[in-house]
């Protein structure tokens, strides 16, 4: 009889989890406090940015956080709150602004991103997975000026230290490139191994084919607590009653904190609110992903749907969309679109990425408990990171050589 692991959340990195735990032989259970796909994974970006090798501990974004305190428009911004956990977070997070956690971060992500890269080339080449898979990069957009030369410093210093370059257009071109950018811009940064997808045709699409091949899904199950004894987990209280397994994967995004105290092991995740909003198609639809830069904003084009998405609040569990947020996000873009957003709201939405002090992810067994592991912290990534997150975790489970050095995302660097 199959080995059973219990993998609990079903947003994208769950799924990953299972997909390639069910690859590798074992019988899959996922469950989940709300519904597949329900959370972060829904309504972001679907940007798959194997560019996005920097933290984001940088020391402008130190500065744009105590800035935002004051500033509730603020793009990043830190909502005021004297929380001891999110104190720590951010003074940790403050401690490795420097040029020297940059590059070691860098290097560790550069290699889980190459991982996934390859991955989900595999899963779209493979056939019948339909998620608006589009493999025609990500365009980086300058308004300024001096916003131009500042990233042409970013790209070099990515280019020299990790191998990863655009290429570089300048104002003339880009409209030429993507016709729905307006006319005056200061010009962009293609980056061409990059891709973008439908994030909520990924989840429901991939959770199907799982389900045909026997993973049992189980949505709006609360983990109530993680029992443990002897160095393992020995069983899981929910409200719909107790799952025991051989293994289990903890891939509850940005809930895994909730979970510290019973693995008996650090893990200082802090929700990073996102807002996003989809509409029709623009009658003159960019054709490309897009981040604006300067306005720290994402576009992204679907088959059926155009979405704008944004932000970075550290305000808690806060589950409001103020129209404000909205309004910013469609304003924001009105700088760089011609038609910022189609005619018609299709849907407005905020989500909470788990975001960790040093920008990495925390994948890996939990110190102490031999049949756990952990799969959080993927910040913005999440849907970039799933599939080599997911291959990474059936080769723990499996004890098996890894593709890639695990031990920059060990939840023992935490200890």
């Amino acid at each position: 009889m199959a080995e059973h692991v219990v993998v609990v959340g079903a947003g994208i990195v769950g799924i990953a989890c299972a997909h390639y735990l069910a690859e590798s032989g074992y019988a899959v259970t996922v469950i989940d406090q709300g519904r597949i796909g329900g959370g972060c994974s829904h309504g972001n970006a679907g940007h798959i940015c194997a560019s996005h090798v920097l933290p984001l501990n940088e020391p402008g974004n130190l500065r744009a956080a105590l800035l935002s305190l004051v500033n509730p428009r603020a793009p990043f911004r830190v909502k005021p709150q004297w929380r001891q956990e999110l104190l720590r977070w951010f003074w940790e997070f403050a401690r490795r602004c420097n040029h020297r956690h940059a590059l070691s971060a860098g290097r560790a992500m550069k290699s889980v991103l190459d991982a996934s890269a390859r991955e989900y080339e595999a899963l779209f080449q493979a056939g019948g997975l339909d998620a608006g898979w589009q493999p025609l990069g990500l365009l980086y957009v300058l308004r300024t000026r001096r916003g131009m030369e500042r990233f042409a410093a970013q790209d070099a210093m990515l280019r020299d230290a990790f191998g990863v370059g655009a290429t570089r257009l300048e104002g003339s071109e880009l409209v030429e490139f993507d016709q729905a950018l307006r006319p005056g811009l200061a010009g962009g940064f293609h980056y061409d191994g990059d891709a973008f997808l439908r994030p909520d045709a990924l989840t429901t699409n991939w959770a199907r084919r799982l389900k045909e091949r026997g993973v049992r899904f189980e949505e709006d199950r609360r983990l109530l607590c993680v029992e443990t004894g002897g160095g393992k987990v020995a069983r899981l209280v929910t409200d719909a009653g107790e799952e025991t397994a051989d293994h289990y994967v903890f891939a509850l995004g940005a809930w895994s904190a909730e979970l510290a105290a019973d693995l008996g092991c650090p893990i200082p995740v802090e929700p990073g609110k996102g807002y996003s909003i989809t509409t029709d198609r623009p009658r003159n639809c960019p054709r490309h992903a897009l981040l604006f830069v300067e306005h720290r904003l994402a576009a992204t084009p679907f088959e059926d749907g155009f979405r704008l998405g944004s932000m970075m609040e550290f305000a808690g569990f806060d589950a409001t969309i103020p129209p404000r947020r909205i309004r910013q996000l469609v304003d924001s873009a009105k700088h760089y679109l011609d038609e910022p957003t189609g005619d018609r709201v299709l849907e407005t939405w905020s989500g909470w990425r788990p975001m960790t002090w040093d920008s990495l992810p925390v994948i890996g067994r939990v110190p102490g408990l031999g049949n756990a592991v952990l799969a959080t912290g993927h910040h913005m990534l999440g849907m970039t990171l799933a599939p080599a997150t997911g291959r990474l975790v059936a080769e723990i489970i499996g004890e098996r050589s890894t593709r890639f050095d695990p031990a920059p995302f060990s939840p023992a660097r935490f200890s």
